[in-house]
């Protein structure tokens, strides 16, 4: 099992994302470093566009497709560079990733353990969303059967499942231990294993589902 969102052996939060960073390319998982919270001042971003609409939660260069890499000693040299830069893991390659409200991520995994349902990694955005990485669906020949987002897109396909969103091509994901504005973090609620990634089909409507159930108890 890959542990990597404490740490005693790493004494702080940089050599923790470091050493992630090298676990993730380790399991196959492509790397990319990504903006973090600034140590001073009043940005929320380390990033230089103003009022950045994603503050430490997108990748630092614009090439970020085509740079993420399982090289380790590529990643080394990045992070030696950007202690402080956060984990980006490009999606629609290894794994797709199902990103839904908090709420919704503990009544689907109450689900899935009930209903004795494989389950892969599942970590928390800052206890407000949480993502289910999937098996990828790749390229399906029907466009259709996927979408691609990041940020607050919402694909019209889904617009009855509130929340939801499927990172798979061209898109990606935080991991943990990413640090975000005011003190918050990424972590892990299940990590990752040496088992298979779920199917994602399966699992589409445990969460479709909890989305909705979610949704109609905040009414």
């Amino acid at each position: 099992m890959l542990v990597v969102s404490g740490g005693r052996r790493q004494r702080t939060g940089r050599g923790r994302t470091a050493a992630a960073a090298r676990a993730y390319a380790e399991l196959g998982w492509p790397v990319i470093p990504g903006a973090h919270p600034p140590a001073a001042g009043d940005r929320a971003c380390s990033c230089d566009r103003l009022g950045c609409p994603d503050p430490a939660a997108h990748p630092l260069s614009g090439a970020w497709a085509l740079e993420a890499t399982v090289d380790t000693a590529t990643l080394d040299r990045w992070w030696s560079k950007r202690p402080d830069a956060n984990i980006v893991l490009p999606t629609g390659r290894v794994f797709d990733v199902f990103d839904v409200p908090a709420r919704a991520g503990e009544l689907a995994l109450e689900r899935i353990d009930r209903a004795g349902l494989p389950v892969g990694p599942v970590a928390s955005v800052a206890g407000e969303r949480s993502l289910f990485f999937v098996a990828t669906r790749g390229a399906p020949v029907d466009e259709d059967e996927w979408w691609s987002c990041h940020l607050d897109c919402s694909p019209e396909t889904i617009a009855d499942t509130p929340g939801m969103r499927w990172h798979c091509r061209d898109s990606y994901v935080l991991a943990p231990p990413s640090a975000l504005p005011y003190g918050r973090q990424v972590t892990w609620l299940r990590e990752p294993g040496d088992g298979p990634l779920p199917d994602p089909l399966r699992l589409l409507e445990v969460l479709s589902d909890s989305c909705e159930a979610a949704e109609h108890t905040a009414c």
